[in-house]
């Protein structure tokens, strides 16, 4: 398990740096929520989902929901790596004419299950796809990122009173709680604390982790497979901007890219010369 822990930890670094060069160049798309989300997406593609990239609509997989569609960097670079597309193809993200667009389109990209972006919604697409697949007898489990700014979207507990109603103990949400939205604080523009509470009020199984210890991340992925007759909800406390100083704990950097003077500072903090 070290070994697999440390590989993870070392994958995760080279999908951050492909990250910020993916973003350098579009010059147009999210740094912060794709940097604190990246170390979770790495474990479940790399650890935990069953996935093809030679076959990308295979029956047999687990489904992933990135409902921050806006992180949409994160996805992409993982799924390059994974070998759904080439590495090359990042250099064209959100130019006219390119399947990788500035929200994530399962019409355009191969291994993207569902469109999402529109904040609040992609946790009911999970439930509805975590319970078609029950209901077809499949072991298929479904895993869904949401961001804690869209916790403030009422959706999102129709969807938690739901999952739990049904014991849809198929699906994982994992929270990437950075604390901050394009507004600011997410304290301050709408308290969705506590997170966890809220959850266990509405029948979910609660892990609370680091989102950036990839242990504790394997370890939460594997509980929540393993637990009966409840959703688990996956509360991981992280960074904006995780891994540059540059942009760490920033709300200015939800929607804005590395510049130029930033790029070479931003590689040597992630450990590439390139």
């Amino acid at each position: 398990m070290k070994e697999k822990i440390a590989d993870l930890e070392e994958k995760a670094r080279r999908l951050r740096v492909a990250i910020v060069k993916t973003l350098h160049k579009s010059q147009s798309g999210h740094t912060g929520g794709s940097l604190s989300a990246i170390d979770m997406v790495c474990a479940l593609y790399f650890h935990k989902m069953r996935h093809n990239p030679a076959d990308p609509a295979w029956d047999g997989r687990d489904r992933f929901v990135l409902s921050k569609g806006h992180a949409a960097p994160a996805l992409y670079v993982t799924l390059a790596e994974c070998g759904y597309f080439p590495a090359e193809d990042l250099m064209m993200l959100r130019r006219l004419g390119s399947h990788l667009q500035g929200h994530p389109d399962s019409k355009g990209t191969p291994g993207v299950d569902v469109c999402t972006g529109s904040l609040g919604q992609g946790l009911s697409m999970a439930n509805g796809m975590a319970l078609g697949l029950k209901l077809d007898g499949k072991e298929n489990r479904v895993y869904a990122v949401l961001g804690d700014g869209e916790l403030q979207e009422g959706q999102i507990w129709e969807a938690a009173m739901a999952a739990a109603h049904y014991k849809s103990d198929n699906l994982c949400a994992l929270i990437d709680s950075n604390g901050l939205q394009i507004d600011g604080d997410v304290s301050k523009v709408m308290n969705v604390s506590s997170i966890s509470d809220k959850f266990k009020a509405f029948g979910w199984n609660v892990i609370e982790i680091d989102g950036h210890d990839m242990r504790q991340i394997v370890d939460a992925l594997d509980q929540a497979e393993a637990h009966k007759g409840a959703p688990t909800a996956i509360v991981a406390k992280t960074v904006k901007g995780k891994g540059v100083h540059l942009f760490e704990n920033k709300a200015s950097y939800h929607g804005v890219t590395p510049n130029d003077d930033e790029l070479p500072e931003a590689l040597r903090c992630l450990g590439c010369c390139d």
